[in-house]
């Protein structure tokens, strides 16, 4: 990947105020656009064996690159990759530090109020990840026990809120990633670890045992996820918004889900043999970036 690998110095990002939304003069100015990435959100937006973002998520940013590109009449932008935390990736979008995130960002109606999102791309389920060993299947099991999530995520509030959570009194530990998070469950400082279903799948298909670990319990919430950018930029998001659709409706979005989830995928050549769902299947025909609410309605 000729692109690179950009570090840049979150704290005083994270300082700075929002900037104006003219991404598209903002990116022509610099000749640059910078892209958010995740280091572990598998097959969304992760680092391959050579320290390099892919994942089904980058490649759809990509493609928006190239839109871009054709749009400001500059083949050579360069394309500036920056890591991205759950806790720090809305400030880094707000402030100008990233153009467009793509990462796992759920698009809800609280993170509308700083930040705007492209159509959905993906859809996911809360669940939870366990050891075999350890004989759990549901949310009743977790009293008086330490359970895992990532620090800037909204899993563990979703756990609370559901129904069969009633009663159930847990610990909350928190990874500062997600692959920190899971450490804490394959060193059994926690029992589970609850986060997107498709990432705790890519966590224990990339892990030492695979075999060791499921995906269980109750469905918490229903998640749509999408690339993130900022809010009142019309222009911008109209660009992010029509290249996506286009993905959708050349049929290219279901090729590109069929490389990172029904394909051996990097570092290791593993599968996650994870079909489509009815969800997704229904958004490629009538895409729209409607927030998590709308689909958690009961």
């Amino acid at each position: 990947m000729t692109a690179k690998l950009v570090l840049l110095c979150c704290a005083a990002a994270l300082a700075a105020a929002p900037v104006a939304a003219d991404t598209l003069a903002k990116v022509k100015e610099a000749g640059a656009i910078t892209l958010g990435i995740r280091e572990s959100s598998y097959p969304l937006s992760y680092l391959d064996e050579k320290q390099q973002p892919v994942g089904y998520h980058v490649e759809v940013c990509q493609r928006v690159v190239e839109a871009v590109r054709r749009q400001l009449g500059q083949p050579g932008l360069k394309v500036q990759f920056q890591p991205v935390t759950s806790q720090n990736r809305i400030p880094l979008v707000t402030n100008g530090t990233v153009d467009l995130e793509c990462g796992s960002t759920t698009n809800n109606e609280a993170r509308l109020k700083q930040v705007a999102f492209a159509p959905t791309t993906y859809v996911t389920y809360v669940r939870m990840a366990v050891k075999r060993a350890s004989g759990i299947t549901g949310l009743a099991q977790l009293h008086g026990k330490p359970v895992a999530t990532t620090t800037g995520t909204t899993s563990v509030q979703l756990m609370r809120a559901h129904e069969k959570a009633k009663g159930v009194d847990f610990k909350e530990v928190y990874g500062k990633d997600h692959a920190d998070s899971f450490l804490m469950l394959e060193t059994d400082r926690a029992v589970a670890f609850v986060m997107d279903d498709n990432l705790l799948l890519g966590l224990i298909m990339t892990s030492k045992n695979p075999a060791d670990y499921q995906v269980v319990g109750e469905t918490l919430s229903v998640e749509p996820i999408a690339l993130m950018l900022r809010r009142d930029d019309p222009a911008f998001k109209a660009l992010v918004d029509d290249t996506v659709k286009g993905l959708m409706k050349s049929g290219e979005l279901e090729k590109l889900y069929a490389r990172w989830f029904m394909a051996p995928i990097p570092p290791r050549g593993a599968n996650m043999n994870y079909p489509m769902g009815e969800h997704l299947r229904q958004l490629l025909k009538a895409p729209n970036d409607l927030p998590a609410e709308a689909y958690n309605k009961r």
